[in-house]
């Protein structure tokens, strides 16, 4: 087997994210993320809701903590049938505040995207920002996310991740630190040519105008005929740059969220996430030439490694020779968690783990790539929730009983 091409991908992938974007980061200088004080829109954060239990009265209570005018901002939960006490607990956030806080409850299970779709039609903010039900806001976040509209064709602005609980246990160490290197250099190229390929639904803001006009490709996804309902944010991030706008993502937004604590948990995470980057990257082929040639070639040669690597690392495995390709692995995690040692020697120590626990990730790694990787292949028509247990079961009716989706609205406000 020829492994040449495929470890070429991987140094052109390595030069993009880690080398030539901080490049083009450093040449801008302050141009590069300017942001403009003066814009002050109407803003409704919407967030869709599926079993998160008291996650939620915390989500919401950060997000009426915003430090922007009271009067521009609304909170919209949209509750998606779950199987929890989710409705109590958003109920009771909203019972504090409801001239600014909406529940709207979904009649059947609809999926994240659907749902947001019925609360972007159920207001006519001119942004709105997408918040998940298990993160809790910086109160900054959302002044720094329209700052960040600084051109009419800027449409979507995305914030950063930070994981919330990065001491419970080796697991969520090693991911808050690829969470931080996530956000702090790969990136960064797409970031400078204002095409940011996918923009988290942890905390990403939006002009409605856009979701509204991109509205019927976004509710009748399909792969095939086949609804699908994961890797919404890939999926809603890559129609918006393929329909002219422009995405940015800015450091300076911010949430925290929980990371998976067990590797059942972890694996489930990251079995929806790669059945969203195949589907994603066969998908954008076909337009990936609109973008800018460096941000395009970084694209292609992204899926390209996703592809071909699990059969580079499958074969090292058979063949006997994986301890290599292993010590290949270590010296490429070492190098990178020297960057997270350096770059974040400022973080607050609460949120900042010991850089040897990115280590752990030559073992996680493997599985990812040899199992996880095939396995979303085969399974790309799934449309479960997947990280939060949903098995189908719609909770007894409240107030009316629940009804078909043809015959009932989706949403109502209660």
């Amino acid at each position: 087997m020829n492994e040449f091409p495929i470890y070429l991908l991987v140094l052109l992938v390595f030069v993009n994210r880690y080398l030539l974007g901080l490049h083009f980061k450093k040449l801008r200088g302050d141009a590069f993320d300017r942001p403009v004080s003066d814009y002050q829109p109407t803003v409704t954060i919407v967030t869709p809701l599926f079993n998160e239990g008291r996650g939620i009265y915390d989500t919401i209570r950060s997000l009426l903590e915003q430090d922007y005018p009271a009067e521009k901002l609304r909170v919209m939960v949209g509750e998606d049938c779950s199987i929890d006490d989710s409705y109590a607990w958003a109920l009771k956030a909203r019972d504090e505040s409801p001239e600014r806080v909406t529940v709207m409850r979904n009649r059947v299970n609809m999926g994240k995207r659907r749902t947001i779709n019925e609360m972007v039609r159920n207001t006519e903010s001119e942004i709105i920002v997408s918040v998940d039900s298990d993160v809790v806001v910086d109160r900054q976040a959302v002044r720094r996310l329209v700052a960040r509209f600084t051109r009419p064709e800027i449409a979507a602005v995305g914030g950063r991740v930070f994981v919330s609980n990065p001491h419970e246990n080796w697991l969520t160490r090693m991911q808050a630190i690829k969470y931080w290197i996530g956000y702090e250099y790969l990136k960064n190229l797409e970031r400078v040519f204002l095409s940011v390929m996918c923009l988290s639904g942890c905390l990403t803001a939006y002009r409605r105008s856009v979701l509204v006009e991109l509205e019927p490709i976004l509710e009748n996804r399909n792969l095939l005929g086949v609804p699908i309902t994961y890797g919404e944010d890939r999926f809603l991030t890559r129609q918006i740059v393929k329909a002219g706008y422009r995405t940015f993502s800015t450091l300076d937004a911010f949430c925290y969220t929980v990371a998976p604590n067990t590797l059942s948990k972890y694996f489930s995470q990251q079995l929806r996430w790669r059945r969203s980057n195949i589907v994603d990257f066969f998908g954008g082929i076909t337009h990936a030439w609109k973008l800018h040639p460096l941000v395009g070639t970084h694209y292609l040669s992204l899926g390209a490694v996703l592809i071909g690597y699990p059969m580079v690392v499958a074969y090292k495995i058979f063949n006997g020779s994986f301890w290599d390709l292993a010590v290949l692995h270590l010296v490429v995690l070492a190098a990178t968690a020297a960057f997270y040692a350096v770059g974040s020697r400022n973080m607050v120590r609460e949120y900042r783990v010991h850089p040897l626990w990115f280590l752990s990730m030559a073992a996680v790694m493997p599985v990812t790539y040899v199992l996880i990787t095939p396995l979303a292949l085969f399974t790309l028509d799934s449309s479960s929730w997947e990280t939060r247990s949903h098995q189908g079961i719609a909770p007894e009716p409240s107030e009316e009983p629940m009804l078909p989706l043809d015959v009932a609205e989706p949403l109502s406000e209660v």
